[in-house]
């Protein structure tokens, strides 16, 4: 159970060895950027411009619904890189720094920082809150 504030939490599994449960509370979204450690890692620490090797899961915060996730594709790790400027979402280059190999992390990311006004894919809606487990398998291909 993660508090991420205001009275609000956010279930989320522990075991970093299999697919993340999770339950978008329903409630309203948070503002700005939120990052916890679910599970901390005892492994290489990600810094800006690391390769790190991800799994992960996403939800719509308005619904619950996961929207893509690395463990529908065989579990394969999906890559980051260079953290802080890799074409991913911003949320994503600001979220992973500092996570450490080994560890579960959530993000929980605002509009501005995912989509914003335009959404996804017909996935994700506009301006939508996006809610992100992350598991960090490697850094730079360190273990």
């Amino acid at each position: 159970m993660v508090q991420i504030g205001g009275g609000v939490e956010v279930p989320v599994s522990e075991d970093t060895g299999s697919r993340p449960v999770v339950s978008v509370p329903d409630a309203a979204a948070p503002a700005g950027l939120l990052v916890f450690d679910v599970v901390e890692g005892s492994g290489a620490v990600a810094q800006a411009g690391d390769a790190v090797a991800v799994q992960y899961a996403g939800f719509n915060w308005s619904n619950g619904k996961e929207f893509d996730a690395s463990w529908n594709r065989g579990a394969q790790p999906f890559t980051v890189s260079p953290l802080g400027s890799a074409p991913v979402i911003q949320g994503w280059n600001d979220g992973l720094v500092g996570a450490k190999v080994g560890g579960r992390r959530l993000v929980v990311i605002p509009p501005e920082l995912g989509y914003g006004a335009s959404g996804a894919g017909g996935v994700i809606g506009p301006n939508e809150t996006l809610v992100f487990v992350v598991d960090v398998v490697s850094v730079n291909g360190q273990k």
